[in-house]
């Protein structure tokens, strides 16, 4: 069977079929996410059990960071969205730990998705909160004879968090994917179990990163007046 790669949905040719199999996972990690919610929301209790005090607490955590980092107000506005990134995420970087699946995460065109989403996104907020002029003005700096110089720093700046966001989590989790598959040829039954739990970790604590810095970004963009 060489060349060819296990997944939920069977063998196929892996060199030719990268972005079926890539396409098929996101999918798969959306369907894990519509279910979770369906079984939180089916028979909610006012003292939470099973699924739903899970995604309780996760939410309740979700929240409380995002109001630390943008404050009250605001924070319940964008939580829907970093909460559901978090899950999104979380639940694409853990798809890849288990054997005969394929974490989508470990594509840079996902990754690269959901970085221009993210930066397309706290910009818009940025021009709706503030008004296009007032937006850019803090671009240029503290002092305007150093505009000419601060204006296409911040510029490159900004951009430069696309390849951040997208680069960093690409990286360690393909790294990861990486990782798995060399302790799973040398050691196929024990070698990989404390590695499980690195890697889970490892997914989880990426997660939190990418929410975290699209907290952050989001924060900077609507308190220009605060820089």
């Amino acid at each position: 069977m060489e060349g060819r790669l296990f997944t939920f949905f069977g063998m196929i040719p892996a060199e030719n079929h990268h972005a079926l199999i890539y396409v098929t996972h996101l999918l798969l990690a959306v369907a894990i996410i519509i279910v979770l919610a369906r079984l939180a929301t089916r028979a909610m209790n006012i003292t939470p059990r099973g699924t739903q005090n899970v995604m309780e607490a996760y939410l309740g955590g979700v929240l409380s960071m995002v109001n630390d980092v943008i404050g009250e107000h605001e924070g319940r506005k964008y939580f829907p969205l970093v909460a559901t990134i978090g899950l999104f995420v979380a639940t694409a970087n853990i798809l890849g730990i288990i054997p005969g699946f394929e974490s989508p995460s470990g594509s840079l065109n996902f990754t690269l998705a959901l970085a221009v989403m993210v930066f397309v996104y706290y910009n818009f907020e940025g021009i709706r909160t503030n008004g296009i002029f007032a937006y850019f003005k803090h671009f240029m700096g503290p002092v305007w004879w150093l505009s000419w110089l601060m204006f296409p720093i911040e510029i490159v700046s900004h951009v430069s968090r696309i390849v951040s966001l997208s680069f960093r989590l690409f990286g360690n989790i393909k790294g990861d994917d990486l990782f798995l598959m060399v302790l799973l040829l040398l050691a196929p039954w024990f070698a990989p179990l404390p590695a499980f739990a690195l890697l889970t970790f490892m997914a989880l604590l990426q997660t939190y990163i990418f929410m975290m810095l699209t907290t952050v970004y989001i924060a900077g963009a609507i308190h220009v007046s605060d820089h």
